[in-house]
C-alpha cells in the first residue's frame, strides 16, 4: 500500500511526472534504435555475429549496448566511446595544465570540458567504426552484405555508427538536463536490463528442461542474487564519517554571548571510485590477449586463450589484482584530501585532536587508505563472482554476468542515484521519501 501511495505522490508533482515521462520516452527511442540494422546488411544473416558475442569480452560489450552490438545496429557502438572519452579527459586533467585550469573555472569550464569530450568521442568512434565493420566482414557470410563490401558501404556505415553514437550521447545529455537521473548511466543500465529476461529464460530452460537442478536451483540462485544485490548496495552507500567541529565564536547583539560551533561530518565513501576500477581493469585485460594472440606459437595461443576467457581462473586472478590497484589509483586522483583540509581550515573547522592544514590532510589520506583496502577487495570479489557462478554453480554465462562485475554495480548505482533524485522531489513537497531514511514530516505552521 505504501508503494502505491508513493506512486500517487510522484504523479501529483507535475514537474517530476513530466521528467519521468520524458526519460521513459527517450529511453524507448534508444531501445528502438538498437534494433535498426545498418543499411546494406541482411538481418537474417547475423547468426554468426550473435554466436561471437555469446561469451567472452565481446559478450560483455554486447551486454553494455543492450544487444545492439550483435544486431549490427546503428547503435552498435552504444555510448561506450563517450565513456572512453570521458575517462581519457579525466585522466588528462591530472597532467594537462589547460584542463586543470578549466576544472577551476566552474560552470563555464565544465561546458568547455564537455565540448572537448564530445569531439574526442567522435574521434574515438571514427577509429572504432572501421574496426567494427572489419569484424563484420570477417565473421558474416558474403551474402549478408546486400550492397557488397565496397568503399561506399564502409564509409556510409562508419558515418552511421558515428552518428548513432553522437545521437545516443545527445539522448543521455537530454535525460540529464530535462529528465530524471544521469542520462548516460541510464542508457547503459537500460541496455543491461534489456538482456536480463533472455538470460533468465536461458537459465530456466537449462535448469528445468534439461534437468540440471530444477526449480530448487533457480530458487537458490535468486536468493544468492538478492544477497549480492544487498551487498552491492552496502558497498555503494557505505561511508566513514569523520566528525568535524567548528571553533566557538562570539556573536554580538544587544549583549555578547558565546555560541558553540556545530558538529558535522566529512563522509568518506568506502568505494569512492565507483565502477571505474573495473572499467579500467577490463580495458587493460583486452591488451594481453590481443598482443599475445599475434604470435603463432602454441604457448602464446594458449596464454591468449586464458586472457580472453572472462570466466577462467587466470583472467579473474589478474583482473582482481588490477581492480585493487586501480581502486587505490582512482581514489587518489578523485578524492582531494589536500583541498578538503584547506577548505576545512578556511571555514574554521577542525578534526578533534588533529591540527588544521597539513596534519589534517595526512589524517584524511590515512583514513582513505585504510577504508580503501577493504573497499577494493570487496569490489574485486563482486567483480569476479560471475566466474565463480559459472564454475561452481554451473550457471549460463549470460545469466552469471548479472551476479557481479560492472553490470550489477551499474544497475545498483544508477538505481540508487535515480531514487535519490526522485526522493528529493518528494521531500521538497513534504511527502514521504522512497528511502527509509528519507522520511519527512509535514511542515507545521
Amino acid at each position: 500500500m505504501k508503494a502505491i501511495e508513493t506512486i500517487k505522490n510522484i504523479w501529483k508533482i507535475e514537474e517530476l511526472k513530466n521528467r519521468i515521462l520524458l526519460t521513459l520516452g527517450l529511453l524507448l527511442v534508444y531501445r528502438f534504435g538498437a534494433q535498426i540494422v545498418l543499411p546494406g546488411i541482411d538481418a537474417s544473416q547475423l547468426a554468426n555475429l550473435s554466436a561471437q558475442t555469446d561469451g567472452g569480452l565481446l559478450g560483455l560489450l554486447n551486454a553494455f549496448t543492450g544487444g545492439a552490438f550483435s544486431n549490427a545496429s546503428v547503435f552498435a557502438l552504444g555510448i561506450m566511446p563517450y565513456i572512453s572519452a570521458s575517462i581519457v579527459v579525466q585522466l588528462m586533467g591530472i597532467a594537462v595544465p589547460y584542463l586543470q585550469k578549466l576544472q577551476k573555472e566552474g560552470e563555464s569550464g565544465r561546458r568547455k570540458i564537455n565540448q572537448i569530450t564530445r569531439w574526442l568521442t567522435i574521434a574515438i568512434t571514427l577509429i572504432q567504426g572501421p574496426g567494427y565493420i572489419t569484424n563484420l566482414f570477417n565473421i558474416l557470410p558474403a551474402d549478408a552484405f546486400v550492397m557488397g563490401s565496397n568503399v561506399t558501404f564502409i564509409i556510409s556505415s562508419v558515418i552511421i555508427l558515428t552518428t548513432g553514437c553522437v545521437f545516443a550521447m545527445w539522448l543521455g545529455e537530454k535525460i540529464t538536463d530535462k529528465g530524471i537521473g544521469n542520462g548516460i548511466s541510464l542508457l547503459i543500465m537500460v541496455g543491461i536490463i534489456a538482456r536480463l529476461p533472455q538470460s533468465f529464460i536461458q537459465e530456466w530452460i537449462s535448469r528445468v528442461s534439461e534437468s540440471n537442478g530444477g526449480l530448487i536451483m533457480i530458487l537458490i540462485e535468486l536468493v544468492i542474487w538478492f544477497v549480492i544485490i544487498l551487498l552491492s548496495v552496502l558497498l555503494v552507500m557505505a561511508v566513514r564519517q569523520i566528525p568535524v567541529q567548528y571553533a566557538r565564536r562570539t556573536a554580538s547583539g544587544s549583549y555578547e554571548r558565546n555560541v558553540f560551533g556545530s558538529r558535522q561530518y566529512i563522509p568518506l565513501k568506502l568505494n569512492a571510485s565507483g565502477v571505474m576500477p573495473i572499467i579500467f581493469a577490463q580495458a587493460i585485460m583486452f591488451i594481453p590477449g590481443a598482443v599475445i594472440g599475434l604470435s603463432e606459437s602454441t604457448t602464446a595461443q594458449s596464454i591468449a586463450a586464458e586472457f580472453t576467457n572472462i570466466f577462467g581462473f587466470w583472467y579473474n586472478f589478474v583482473f582482481a589484482l588490477l581492480i585493487i590497484i586501480f581502486t587505490y589509483f582512482y581514489t587518489a586522483i578523485t578524492v582531494p584530501t589536500n583541498k578538503m583540509a584547506d577548505d576545512l581550515k578556511r571555514s574554521g573547522g577542525f578534526i578533534a585532536g588533529i591540527r588544521p592544514g597539513t596534519e589534517t590532510s595526512e589524517y584524511l589520506d590515512r583514513i582513505m587508505s585504510q577504508i580503501t583496502l577493504p573497499g577494493s577487495i570487496f569490489l574485486a570479489l563482486i567483480a569476479v563472482f560471475p566466474a565463480v557462478a559459472v564454475s561452481v554453480l554451473g550457471m549460463q554465462q549470460g545469466w552469471a554476468l548479472f551476479y557481479g562485475g560492472t553490470s550489477l554495480l551499474i544497475l545498483v548505482g544508477v538505481a540508487i542515484d535515480t531514487m535519490q533524485q526522485v526522493n528529493s522531489y518528494l521531500l521538497n513537497r513534504h511527502y514521504d521519501g522512497l528511502m527509509k531514511s528519507g522520511k519527512n514530516r509535514k511542515a507545521v505552521a
